[in-house]
């Protein structure tokens, strides 16, 4: 799946525990067409600040492999190449299986698993990718808007958001229905946590499909999950007066690091600095974070930081989230949940969020996600 989904979407809640159902071994057999002989890594997928665990690791020689595992019951696997070129999703549906691919050939027509709910995963992402890149396409848009102070009263600007209003509306009336629909539950479940809704709008759609599939743990752990975050309600932000902009100066903040020392955001002053708001519960915030990896690495040699402001109110969870993900740049955080003073101070309502300051402690962009935030880098770091 794109990146966009990640940011318009609820996480996908994978669980594999099922005790009315035997452990079964599942074998996948694949050909991927045109690509170097490597090894290639099968993928229990997990979305709730966990990272995918590797189950298998085979070796692709002459395009052919064979990777297997141990599943509870149906779950959704990724197969990824060791280069980090391809990655493919898919249901463990059948005990034996088949995938063939071709890396010349970059639409999802040209890969294929076999079993009748890894062609419905198929339909539906083919689907969703292509209204995800309408709606990225149409927030963006009202994004530059927002930016370029362009009166909501605009006409231009009220078309566009109706426009995507309806965009959204119609794609989570779309994922509804197909999740209702599957024989697959792992394939209700997907396309049930598609939808670009507030998160309480997640629990009747998983409540049907409980009674459809009552001994699915997944199901039950999403439903679950959901009903935690709903009765958690009351500690979600609050609005704030604070809007900042391009061309503001970023807002001082101070806050005790992962040592309990003190460290003030203009002790970076001199440098470009990604101001990265996360925390360790946040599932889009860790699926975001292989981005801000990728992009800390390819630049922090060109004058270029990161530092992470995290809205946990753990430390322990918040220490290991900054280890299992890798993020080797400097961290702070005053412990307090939604009541941070991040929150005041930058005036965002929901992570993921960043800004990128100048070595002025300017801010020069707002909301840097995946390929956005490697390409205003490349353009600010010549």
């Amino acid at each position: 799946m794109k990146k966009i989904l990640s940011a318009i979407a609820l996480t996908i809640f994978l669980f594999s525990c099922n005790s009315n159902v035997k452990k079964r071994k599942f074998t996948l057999t694949g050909e991927i067409k045109s690509i170097a002989n490597q090894k290639i890594y099968l993928e229990e997928l997990f979305f709730i600040a966990k990272q995918p665990e590797v189950l298998d690791t085979g070796e692709i020689k002459n395009g052919i492999f064979i990777v297997s595992a141990i599943a509870k019951e149906e779950g959704l696997y990724r197969l990824r190449t060791a280069d980090e070129m391809n990655s493919y999703l898919f249901i463990n549906e059948d005990d034996e299986m088949k995938f063939t691919a071709d890396v010349n050939k970059t639409e999802s027509a040209s890969r294929f698993f076999s079993g009748s709910a890894n062609s419905s995963l198929k339909k539906l992402t083919m689907y969703t990718d292509s209204i995800g890149l309408l709606l990225s396409n149409k927030n963006s848009l009202l994004s530059e808007f927002t930016k370029a102070r362009v009166s909501e009263t605009d006409s231009i600007f009220i078309v566009t958001s109706n426009e995507f209003s309806a965009l959204k509306d119609n794609f989570s009336a779309y994922c509804f229905s197909y999740a209702d629909t599957s024989k697959s539950p792992i394939v209700s479940l997907f396309a049930a946590t598609m939808a670009p809704v507030e998160i309480s709008k997640y629990e009747m759609p998983l409540t049907n499909l409980v009674k459809r599939f009552p001994n699915h743990k997944g199901i039950a752990g999403a439903l679950d999950y959901v009903k935690k975050q709903t009765t958690n309600k009351i500690q979600t932000p609050q609005q704030s007066n604070t809007t900042l902009a391009i061309g503001d100066m970023a807002p001082e903040i101070t806050m005790n690091d992962v040592n309990d020392n003190s460290f003030s955001l203009n002790q970076m002053r001199g440098k470009y600095v990604l101001v990265d708001f996360w925390a360790s519960w946040c599932a889009p915030c860790r699926d975001e974070n292989p981005n801000v990896v990728a992009a800390y690495s390819q630049f922090k040699n060109k004058n270029f930081t990161v530092l992470g402001v995290s809205l946990d109110k753990n430390k322990e969870a918040w220490l290991n989230a900054i280890k299992e993900d890798e993020l080797n740049w400097q961290h702070i955080s005053d412990l307090k949940y939604w009541n941070s003073a991040a929150v005041g101070l930058y005036g965002f309502d929901g992570i993921p969020y960043n800004v990128l300051i100048n070595p002025n402690g300017k801010i020069i962009a707002i909301g840097l996600r995946g390929n956005d935030l490697i390409n205003k880098l490349a353009e600010v770091l010549k």
